[in-house]
């Protein structure tokens, strides 16, 4: 997800900087001239906020993966989602994008297997909206698929259904720049809509 938000930013001619696990390869970063910073979510937020020094915004990518047991859930898309927005703020960064899920304000909405990851993004999510100072937006995407872009979009809150993740990133970055995006929390669907028509309807 990250890598096609950060060619996205480049298109747009935004200069991104990847922040990447400790263990991870920066390689392909590097050969694509993105600079990377290093960032252990299970470290203390003030450490987290070295890496994040003289950047605009943040946009939350950051996931504990499906192979993972419950345990990482809590402590990476929980914790250290708060943990990423405590070093914003103490690091100055004040645009906040967060990548949640469908139907994570809804408990009855919530099935196995993912009920974990469902209490991590509510509760992260709360604490963006009511903890933070953040010019947050939260996306709210269906099942992310590997499919090409449509460039369409829908916003429904009761709707069923799945968008690209190339989609998804698209969103992201029009969405940073949009200051009509600030202060919501958008359930975002493939669909018909263009992002502009999308934003028009906030």
């Amino acid at each position: 997800m990250g890598r096609l938000v950060v060619r996205q930013l480049q298109a747009r001619g935004d200069v991104p900087v990847a922040g990447l696990r400790p263990d991870e390869d920066s390689e392909d970063w590097e050969d694509l001239g993105v600079k990377v910073c290093r960032l252990d979510l299970l470290e203390k937020p003030e450490r987290l906020a070295s890496g994040m020094l003289g950047n605009d915004a943040l946009i939350f990518a950051a996931g504990s993966g499906g192979r993972t047991k419950d345990d990482m859930t809590l402590l990476i898309d929980l914790d250290g989602a708060v943990k990423t927005m405590q070093a914003a703020e103490i690091a100055g960064v004040h645009r906040f994008l967060m990548i949640s899920m469908l139907f994570a304000e809804d408990r009855s909405r919530w099935a196995d297997p993912l009920k974990p990851l469902y209490v991590a993004k509510f509760y992260a999510d709360h604490w963006l909206t009511h903890q933070t100072s953040l010019d947050y937006t939260i996306a709210e995407p269906g099942a992310l698929s590997f499919h090409a872009p449509t460039g369409g979009f829908k916003s429904d809150p009761l709707a069923v259904g799945s968008i690209s993740r190339a989609d998804l990133a698209a969103f992201l970055v029009a969405a940073l720049h949009d200051d009509r995006t600030i202060g919501r929390t958008i359930p975002l669907l493939s669909g018909d809509l263009s992002l502009a028509q999308l934003f028009d309807q906030l």
